[in-house]
C-alpha cells in the first residue's frame, strides 16, 4: 500500500485508559439488577465493545434489560466515570506528530459521540481531530464497522489510504467491513491471542512503538 493520509483511532484502550470510569460504571449498573460484582478486573470486557452486547453475553441479560443497563451505566459515566480515565503517556506527541506531517486523524469510537467530544476535550485532545465519530445515543451505531463507515462517508475519506488503530478485534473486524487495514495496539485491553486471531495488518506493542510505525507509515 501507498502512504497512509488517514488515520482513525479507537478511543478506550486506545487514546485512554478508561479501565475505572468504564467498569465502575458497569459495575453500578449491573446492582441494579441485584448483581454485585467487587473485583472491576472481571468487568474490563466491557471496554471496547458495545455495552449492549456485553451485557447479553457476559451476564445474560436481554435486550430490554440491556437497555436499562445503558441507562443505569450513564447515570454514573456522565456524573463521575468519563473523568475516571486517562490519556496514555506519549499520546499528545503522536498526535501532534501527524498533525505536523499533515495527516488527516479521525476518531472512530462505539462510544456515544456526546462523550468522546467530552473526553477529548477534557484531555485537551480535540485540536488534534479532523472529526470524532462515535455511536448514537438512541443506541444506535454501535457496531465499529458502522461507525466507520459513518466516519468514512461523512468525511469523504478514501480507503484505500486511510488506517485504523484499536485494542480491540471489533476494530480489526470493522476495518475489514470497510475494506481498510487496523494496527493492533497491544496496551490496550485486547488479549494476545485476540488479536492474533483477528489478523491485523500491524502490531504496535507500545504507544512509543505505534508512534514510530506511523512515521514510517504517514505522508
Amino acid at each position: 500500500m501507498g502512504k497512509i493520509k488517514t488515520v482513525l483511532f479507537d478511543l478506550d484502550g486506545t487514546l485512554t485508559d478508561p479501565k475505572l470510569g468504564i467498569t465502575s460504571g458497569v459495575q453500578y449498573a449491573l446492582s441494579k439488577f441485584d448483581i454485585h460484582v467487587d473485583n472491576l478486573d472481571l468487568l474490563e470486557p466491557f471496554i471496547g465493545p458495545p455495552l449492549t452486547e456485553t451485557f447479553q453475553e457476559l451476564y445474560g441479560l436481554s435486550e430490554e434489560q440491556s437497555q436499562q443497563g445503558i441507562a443505569y451505566y450513564r447515570e454514573y459515566f456522565a456524573d463521575r466515570g468519563m473523568y475516571e480515565n486517562e490519556l496514555y503517556p506519549g499520546m499528545h506527541e503522536l498526535l501532534g506528530g501527524l498533525k505536523e506531517r499533515g495527516v488527516i486523524v479521525c476518531m472512530a469510537t462505539s462510544k456515544p459521540t456526546f462523550f468522546a467530544e467530552k473526553i477529548a476535550d477534557y484531555f485537551e485532545i480535540s485540536r488534534y481531530f479532523d472529526f470524532v465519530g462515535g455511536s448514537n445515543l438512541d443506541n444506535t451505531r454501535t457496531d465499529k464497522g458502522e461507525v466507520i463507515q459513518h466516519v468514512l462517508e461523512t468525511q469523504g475519506i478514501d480507503p484505500s489510504d486511510t488506517i485504523m488503530i484499536g485494542d480491540r478485534k471489533h476494530d480489526v473486524i470493522g476495518a475489514r467491513k470497510n475494506s481498510i487495514p487496523t494496527i493492533a495496539v497491544g496496551y490496550g485491553y485486547g488479549k494476545d491471542e485476540e488479536l492474533r486471531l483477528s489478523e491485523p495488518a500491524y502490531r504496535a506493542a507500545t504507544v512509543e512503538e505505534l508512534a514510530a510505525l506511523l512515521r514510517e507509515l504517514t505522508v
